[in-house]
């Protein structure tokens, strides 16, 4: 019934019991999971996972807190992982401003390019981290309009959501659609075209309302998808069968 989009299960944060949540994910309607990595360690991992377990996908990629690991090896490596049959994207990448001692912009727009190009070569679809870097994020996009990708835990605009659509891309939500403070939800998950809307838990973190400040899992994509039915004014199986088909489709992913 549900396709959690993005969820860490290479996170340390399930090394005590990933085996026991992944199993019981069936029971909780949960059909598909893609795993993306965030450094070639996770990314490798995530492609474990993945091979290990049917309904698990992974993608490979250098987040932007991870750009400074980024060189030519490392690029190899994802670009390796990423002709796995079970890889179906690149990511997650993108730039992310927020901390003062992250690395540096230059830094994380080399890594960020550098990957553009990749997914273009491969002709993969790429998974966009963007926090508190929209116009950079942007001017990327639009660097590359052969490639396509949905922006993960979407946080910007109104507007900026109008302009990734016009280019193609998706947008995801997480679980920050149920908070209480989230005013700007309502009106663009309302906006978004049914056919480029997706949801994800993006565990372990962003556990949504009422479960926040725990460690979060797929289980809880109900609550998500229960939010964008509110917001999308259809039904949550309606909202469960149209983020399935998106992420399905989006991914290459035909069968279950």
């Amino acid at each position: 019934m549900y396709f959690d989009t993005h969820a860490h299960y290479d996170d340390p944060q399930f090394d005590a019991d990933r085996e026991e949540v992944l199993a019981a994910l069936a029971d909780a309607g949960v059909e598909l999971v893609v795993d993306p990595g965030s450094d070639v360690r996770s990314s490798r991992l995530a492609a474990e996972i993945a091979e290990k377990h049917g309904f698990v996908y992974a993608a490979a990629g250098i987040h932007p807190e991870s750009a400074a690991e980024f060189t030519p090896d490392a690029l190899a490596e994802i670009k390796a992982l990423c002709r796995g049959g079970k890889v179906v994207a690149v990511g997650e990448i993108g730039l992310d401003y927020h901390y003062e001692d992250a690395a540096p912009r230059e830094v994380q727009q080399k890594a960020l390019y550098a990957q553009l190009e990749l997914a273009g070569e491969l002709g993969l679809p790429v998974i966009f981290h963007d926090r508190e870097a929209h116009e950079d994020s942007l001017r990327a996009v639009r660097a590359f309009p052969g490639v396509k990708g949905v922006f993960h835990c979407y946080s910007g605009s109104l507007e900026t959501a109008r302009e990734l659509l016009a280019l193609g891309w998706h947008i995801s939500f997480t679980g920050s659609i149920t908070f209480k403070n989230a005013r700007k939800a309502p009106e663009i998950v309302a906006a978004i075209p049914r056919e480029r809307i997706m949801i994800e838990t993006d565990s372990p973190y962003m556990a949504p309302t009422p479960f926040r400040g725990r460690r979060n899992d797929s289980s809880y994509i109900k609550y998500i998808c229960e939010a964008a039915a509110r917001f999308m004014g259809v039904s949550e199986a309606e909202a469960a069968k149209i983020t399935l088909e998106n992420g399905k489709r989006f991914y290459g992913i035909e069968k279950i």
